[in-house]
């Protein structure tokens, strides 16, 4: 008999979601576009510029990123101009490469007080 679920675990669905925004964000050039859309709305043959890849590239990404719901598109004259849609993903994005130093290796934690501050008495 499996024991129950605690309620802060994620759930099996969570899991699999999770799994699925990861595998979405794993490749690179996708991964870029997410970056680039978190702080600026660009349509695609810009995107293509900033990247150095081919627009039909870019175009493949975008759609995948659209079909998962990350990434939303709005007509603007001729051209789609493309945003990120979902809040939690710019989160995502922004905390990893905080992480990642600019050669590829992880970045030092921020140093941390070796002792918890206490909160004085009578201020809890």
């Amino acid at each position: 008999m499996s024991e129950p679920t605690p309620p802060d675990e994620p759930t099996r669905p969570q899991l699999q979601s999770a799994a699925a925004t990861f595998a979405l964000l794993s490749a690179p050039t996708r991964l870029h576009v997410v970056w680039l859309l978190a702080r600026h709305e660009y349509d695609v043959g810009t995107l293509a510029e900033r990247i150095g890849t081919t627009v039909a590239a870019v175009s493949q990404h975008l759609a995948k990123l659209r079909l998962a719901g990350l990434v939303a598109a709005r007509r603007e004259g001729r051209h789609q101009i493309y945003a990120v849609e979902d809040p939690h993903v710019l989160t995502l994005v922004e905390q990893i490469f905080e992480h990642i130093a600019p050669d590829g290796s992880l970045a030092p934690d921020p140093p941390t007080p070796r002792h918890p501050t206490r909160p004085q008495p009578g201020t809890t």
